[in-house]
């Protein structure tokens, strides 16, 4: 019996899809992903995705990161129009993450005590609606597209019932879990279509890549309501916007958090906690976006995105034994000391490299990755040349690599602002698709910046927040636990078209009144003693002190430097 493959969400990663509306009450599309004839033991556990929103079109590019078995990927998207689909650029996912990352670093200073040692020091801390849908005399849904982009075979449908469509899909290899008939129909009674993407026959699983669509429309969307099919608890969504000027959401909330509630003396090793106890709290209802940052564009690093030394044309015909030389000249290589016995270690600066040559010259047997493409004709006599093509392997290496480079540096250049927002929500919160629009007269949101850990003679810290707030911390003792008087959303407010935003929840009088009962329960301020005449640095007292630099990044939200070793 042909093995069924079953229709459920089933990406670790970042997913998500996009799609056009032209009215908010509008549906917008979603994702599916086939785990196989059995359920797999993944799960969706985030979504990243960049919008451009320009001249009538959104343009969404899409990161996924997926677990499991090549032949079990599939992805079918509901999308509002017939799209155009590319290849998008991992790197440029890459730069955007590390470049606008929340970082919660701090400095330290120590007040001059006439009793301090002088073996004291100071002490540091350690992330639009689309064509008719069919009806009762439909003949079920039609191709309208058939393409290939990079890694993936793709197939666009058009037209039919939610049970036609169904049944379609499971004709060609996938099944319905139980709850996704009723929300595709919802999907299909808009008009949208529907496209199927899998891996093509001999792809694996570490090729896969970002996926462009692009369509005509001018609000972008984000289409949770299907992703609820396998979501995670507290599913993290992270929308980007490169453009003019800053993005806000039109159908959720807008919130900012409260920053005492973020443990500062670990780095904010507790901030996805923070975002996702503000999302869920009253008024905001799980339905709620923070900005994390959005001002110039220019915090995101080029480097690594492309390079005009990138050249598919020098592997046209080009001997497998001449590879890492060339992919050397072009900038690829980096190496370090030691290495086995071929020569020293070297990585492979694109995440996409590494899967393009596995695919095409595999290694020998008994030999790592590092030793064999590093030293290709140390090994001439054991090369498997049954899949090497030099012409397509300089397609793939065009298509994959350079060409989404080279788009993702355009775009960096062109646009000059990004908006980074980010929001958490389980499977009961996903019953809206998030929206959003153009808000340009709104400020910036910039970066949390350092705060200070001034310490006192007495022992006490103090933490000297960017924001203002001064959180004091006992001799001894760690951030404060708070109590659950401490909100974790310092605002929510929703941000209309045009207009001031609407302030619905307002928390700052409650939390400095919680901080400054914090603050006297550790004995501070605290009054002079004869035991210490101490002096604050920077003050008219000329006190000494060495700053300690802690600008460390948020460690869950971090990602790995665009050079990559060997696996």
């Amino acid at each position: 019996m042909r093995a069924r493959t079953l229709f459920r969400l089933a990406l670790t990663g970042a997913v998500a899809v996009v799609a056009m509306q032209s009215t908010p009450a509008q549906a917008c599309g979603g994702t599916f992903c086939d785990s196989g004839p059995i359920a797999m033991p993944v799960d969706q556990s985030g979504e990243n995705i960049l919008f451009l929103i320009e001249d009538g079109r959104v343009e969404a590019h899409v990161q996924i990161q997926y677990q499991g078995e090549a032949e079990r990927f599939a992805w079918v998207i509901p999308v509002p129009k017939n799209p155009k689909f590319e290849v998008g650029s991992e790197p440029l996912f890459q730069a955007m993450l590390n470049g606008s990352v929340p970082a919660y670093g701090f400095t330290t200073s120590a007040d001059v005590c006439e009793t301090r040692s002088s073996n004291d020091s100071a002490g540091g801390g350690a992330f639009a609606s689309g064509g008719a849908g069919g009806g009762a005399g439909s003949q079920g849904p039609q191709v309208v597209q058939r393409t290939q982009a990079g890694a993936f075979e793709i197939v666009v449908l058009e037209g039919g019932t939610a049970a036609e469509v169904s049944k379609w899909l499971g004709d060609n290899g996938y099944q319905d879990s139980d709850a996704a008939p009723a929300i595709l129909d919802e999907y299909v009674q808009k008009g949208f279509l529907f496209a199927a993407v899998k891996l093509t026959a001999g792809t694996g699983v570490n090729e896969i890549h970002p996926l462009v669509f692009s369509y005509e429309g001018d609000e972008p969307c984000v289409p949770i309501k299907l992703t609820a099919v396998a979501a995670t608890e507290d599913m993290s969504v992270r929308t980007f916007f490169l453009g003019k000027e800053r993005v806000v959401p039109t159908n959720y909330k807008h919130m900012t958090l409260n920053p005492v509630r973020i443990d500062w003396q670990s780095r904010g090793a507790n901030y996805m906690e923070v975002v996702s106890r503000a999302a869920d709290s009253p008024v905001a209802n799980g339905q709620a976006f923070v900005t994390e940052y959005a001002g110039p564009s220019n915090v995101v690093s080029p480097a690594g995105v492309y390079s005009t030394s990138w050249d598919a044309a020098k592997f046209v015909s080009i001997e497998p034994t001449e590879l890492y030389a060339e992919l050397q000249i072009q900038g690829f290589v980096s190496c370090g000391g030691g290495g086995g016995p071929s020569g020293p270690f070297c990585g492979f600066s694109h995440p996409l490299l590494l899967p393009l040559l596995q695919e095409y010259l595999p290694r020998p047997a008994g030999v790592t990755d590092e030793q064999f493409y590093s030293c290709i004709s140390c090994y001439s006599d054991q090369l498997d040349l049954s899949k090497w093509d030099p012409a397509l392997f300089s397609q793939d290496f065009n298509d994959r690599i350079v060409r989404p480079g080279k788009r993702a540096s355009e775009l960096l250049t062109k646009y000059p602002y990004l908006t980074r927002m980010l929001t958490t929500m389980s499977a009961s919160e996903m019953t809206v698709d998030p929206m959003f629009h153009k808000r340009g007269d709104l400020p910036n949101v910039l970066l949390p910046g350092l705060a200070n850990q001034r310490q006192l003679c007495s022992g006490i810290n103090v933490f000297e927040l960017p924001s203002g707030e001064q959180v004091a911390i006992p001799p001894n003792g760690s951030w404060p636990t708070w109590d659950s008087k401490m909100p974790f959303a310092l605002t929510i407010e929703e941000v209309p078209l045009d207009g001031d935003p609407i302030v619905l929840v307002d928390n700052r009088k409650k939390v400095q009144n919680e901080v400054v009962a914090n603050n006297f329960k550790a004995g501070w301020p605290e009054q002079e003693t004869n035991g210490c005449a101490c002096s604050t640095i920077g003050g008219s007292g000329g006190g000494e002190h060495t700053p300690i630099l802690m600008l460390l990044g948020v460690g869950f939200l971090g990602l790995s430097a665009a050079r990559r070793r060997f696996s």
